[in-house]
């Protein structure tokens, strides 16, 4: 009788492809929303000295 074949290694190997590409991801999604905070920041800032020059 034939056992059937071993593919733990393709199933854990998987696995870490599918979680590797998950933190890659979300290491990406945290760098943009950093980003966006300094934009927001800076464009508040410029807002700020345009409007105290205007007046």
């Amino acid at each position: 009788m034939e056992q059937p074949a071993n593919t733990l290694s393709y199933f854990i190997a998987g696995y870490g492809v599918i979680f590797g590409v998950m933190i890659v991801y979300l290491a990406s999604l945290i760098i943009r929303w950093r980003n966006l905070k300094q934009d927001e920041a800076l464009l508040n800032e410029l807002d700020q000295k345009e409007g105290g020059s205007k007046e």
